[in-house]
């Protein structure tokens, strides 16, 4: 605990955001070649050195870019010399940003760099995510991301809880909410399509592509410094659901509503949701999970309809919340991240402003 903070629980904040315009493919660059202008934008925006951050945290997958360890090499766009305290998680980046928030809760570290990426171009990330699936009964099967949330979105009509023309309008208002956002990868009038795998269409599914992100997290006055209006973590939880799809209810996200509720999501009303739902389908059980009335902006920014890279797109939903308070369009807002699949793994902050 620093000595200018008296004993007791750390107030945490988001004081920066930096991300990538998010493309179809990047081959023209490599994992650091794409990541390092993020990390010094992300910096410049508090004035701080890589030698003023107390604790980095990274979230990437070695399934996409086919090596062990290649998280390792992301070190070079960050400097790892002098040493640094370093950690990756093997998540979107929205869990290496709980790692580092618990890290400043310990005292340990007044400051944190979080960051992720993800390069989906090089190979079929349909099925690169079937490695996310029970290797002894689901997997052999090769069910790819889309066949899977096309059963979800099937599971859902049946109940009755939505149809495809409110689909059409799920995606067609986050690619109209898109234009607005100059790193989506896809923005306005984008076609429905034809069906990837019914009755999912084009148009129901995110894109594929590269991006990354980085945020800066710092404790009390340390924040106050660094940030105008900073976005403090009022709340933060994740909760996972079984790994068997066949016995878990894909219309509804248990484990979502529980992380909200411990986040305190349900406490106060939140004007804005930044919601991580790949799918269409995913926002309409979200939105019921998480109650969500139409009174709150649910994903101005586009969300993963518009840019999806694998690996940050949950920490950009991060992001893109605390960007919203930091500008001061937001006065109290929701952010979301999922991981695997049909949203089996949820993670739930509150971000808050302080009275303007």
């Amino acid at each position: 605990m620093t000595s200018e903070e008296a004993p007791g629980p750390r107030d945490i904040a988001v004081v920066a955001f930096a991300q990538t315009a998010h493309r179809r493919t990047t081959a023209e660059s490599s994992e650091v070649e794409m990541l390092m202008p993020v990390l010094h934008e992300v910096l410049a925006q508090t004035g701080l050195k890589t030698s003023d951050i107390g604790f980095t945290c990274s979230g990437s997958s070695d399934y996409l870019a086919g090596r062990a360890f290649s998280f390792t090499l992301a070190l070079d766009g960050v400097g790892a010399w002098p040493p640094i305290s370093e950690s990756h998680v093997e998540m979107d980046g929205a869990w290496a940003l709980y790692e580092a928030w618990t890290k400043l809760l310990t005292g340990d570290a007044d400051t944190a760099l979080v960051y992720a990426y993800g390069k989906c171009s090089p190979g079929s990330v349909r099925d690169v995510l079937t490695r996310q699936l029970d290797p002894y009964y689901l997997a052999p099967l090769w069910p790819d991301a889309i066949a899977l949330a096309a059963l979800q979105a099937q599971a859902l009509m049946d109940a009755g809880h939505t149809d495809e023309p409110a689909l059409a309008a799920v995606g067609a208002r986050s690619r109209t909410a898109a234009t607005a956002n100059p790193h989506a990868q896809l923005k306005g009038d984008v076609p429905q399509g034809d069906y990837v795998v019914r009755p999912l269409r084009t148009g129901d599914c995110p894109p594929v592509g590269d991006g990354a992100a980085a945020v800066i997290l710092a404790a009390g006055e340390r924040a106050r410094r660094l940030c105008p209006r900073p976005a403090w973590i009022r709340g933060i939880d994740h909760r996972i659901e079984a790994h068997a799809l066949g016995v878990r209810d894909l219309t509804d996200s248990p484990s979502a509503r529980l992380a909200a509720d411990n986040a305190g999501a349900f406490g106060r009303p939140v004007d804005t949701a930044e919601l991580h739902a790949p799918f269409t389908a995913q926002e309409v059980i979200l939105r019921r999970a998480l109650r969500l009335d139409d009174s709150v902006c649910v994903n101005p920014s586009g969300g993963a309809l518009a840019a999806n890279p694998v690996m940050a797109a949950g920490l950009i939903r991060i992001g893109e919340a605390a960007a919203r308070i930091h500008r001061g369009a937001s006065d109290r807002a929701l952010a979301h991240a999922t991981s695997g699949p049909c949203l089996q793994h949820n993670l739930v902050a509150v971000l808050e402003g302080e009275p303007r």
